[in-house]
């Protein structure tokens, strides 16, 4: 280290990872599956052990992600022309319908503009009065049928959204505990379920299993609720279970152990398998969206959105999705991306994550720098067109990757 300082990284980047002098790798899963030191020391010695998933993706035993089923194209794109938003310079793109488009390039180049201040905002307007709508700088919005943003912004700011009422899983959850023979002995209906609404929930702390305490010149205190300790719900209200866990107990499972509960819950089963597939596994049911990173919120929407069975021509623009995945994680998302593809939908993904590029049928790369000196597309077209850039600092990445870290990065 210059300067003799001490520099501790989290960090799920594998070439990151590559230049540590020393690597403390925990695990095995994620939330309560994990917690411990699997394996720590030098990279070779990470890779050495054969309990470190790490490991095996920094020697190369585990591959990132590829597609084995061709993604059909209707042949047409969406074309936006002249386009000026923040520091973009009058640039003109293409992105091919029914095809996943990856948007890359340094922090600050103008990827978001792009995506969000042009092409989100021209889609609100078109399908916001579509018989009026005229522009003539983007072209192709008529082949789209429905479009969905996934930002980086929070999907709750109430601490009584959670991770199960945003993703409707527990309307099924209290529908299925108010059928139960227990609740029927005791006329309880699915309202009486809902830490929401007065009926079953404990009036102490309105449903939330704490109080707050106001501490006037210092930060409120939370403090758990003495009536119902932490358990949200009545006692008549608790004492319903099923598989041997009261809904109290379910907002508390993490989304892995939820799927054995209702592993016979055909609907409810569904809709966890979701929230599994995009690499969530370790969230609980009960968890406040207001405390999700922006990558979690981006994939508790499209978890909820896979589980909407309306098909159609959908547009999907996502702003890094794989912000703080491992690379075991980034498989799965890779995975959905690649399935919304296949199933005829036209994925935009602004990222960095090397693993996506490479799995884009049609790359942009913005740069050459951020902010003013931003805004021009260095490149665009397939993956081997971005490589073949000399300017694109994107391109020298994937150079890298391409041949096993046998030459030289610099950028």
């Amino acid at each position: 280290m210059i300067f003799g300082n001490t520099v501790l990284v989290i960090e799920h980047d594998t070439e990151f990872m590559n230049n540590a002098d020393y690597i403390i790798d925990i695990g095995p899963g994620a939330g309560e599956f994990g917690g411990e030191v699997v394996a720590t020391g030098t990279v070779h010695e990470i890779i050495q052990n054969e309990k470190s998933l790490t490991g095996k993706y920094l020697s190369g035993k585990l591959k990132p992600y590829e597609s084995s089923r061709k993604r059909e194209s209707i042949g047409k794109n969406l074309e936006i022309k002249n386009a000026t938003a923040n520091n973009l310079k009058d640039i003109s793109v293409k992105m091919p319908i029914g095809k996943l488009t990856v948007i890359s390039g340094v922090s600050g180049s103008g990827k978001s503009s792009l995506v969000f201040d042009v092409l989100a905002k021209e889609m609100e307007n078109y399908f916001g009065n579509q018989k009026l709508y005229k522009n003539e700088n983007i072209m192709g919005l008529e082949e789209i049928d429905k479009y969905i943003t996934f930002d980086q912004n929070s999907i709750g700011r109430s601490s009584r959204s959670n991770v199960a009422t945003y993703t409707e899983i527990y309307s099924d959850i209290r529908t299925l505990f108010s059928l139960l023979p227990r609740a029927k002995e005791q006329k309880l209906n699915s309202s009486h379920f809902s830490f929401n609404v007065s009926g079953g929930r404990c009036e102490k702390c309105e449903g939330m299993g704490e109080l707050i305490i106001p501490m006037h010149f210092m930060p409120d205190a939370q403090v758990i609720c003495p009536a119902c300790h932490g358990k949200r719900f009545m006692k008549n209200v608790l004492e319903v279970e099923y598989n041997g866990k009261n809904v109290s107990d379910i907002l508390n499972l993490p989304i892995e152990s939820a799927l054995d509960i209702f592993s016979e819950q055909k609907q409810i089963y569904e809709k966890l398998k979701f929230l599994d597939t995009v690499g969530l596994s370790y969230i609980k049911l009960g968890q406040a969206t207001s405390t999700l990173s922006g990558g979690e919120a981006q994939r508790i929407k499209l978890a909820k959105e896979l589980g909407n069975k309306d098909p159609g021509n959908t547009l999907y623009l996502l702003d890094e999705p794989s912000t703080g995945l491992h690379p075991h994680d980034t498989i799965k998302l890779a995975k959905v991306l690649d399935e919304l593809c296949v199933a005829g939908n036209t994925v935009v993904v602004i990222e960095h994550n090397l693993d996506i590029i490479k799995i884009a049928d049609y790359v942009i790369d913005f740069g050459p720098e951020g902010g003013e000196n931003g805004g021009y597309v260095l490149a665009s077209g397939t993956v081997s067109d971005i490589i073949n850039c000399k300017e694109s600092a994107t391109g020298i990445c994937l150079k890298h990757t391409a041949y096993s870290k046998k030459i030289p990065l610099t950028i």
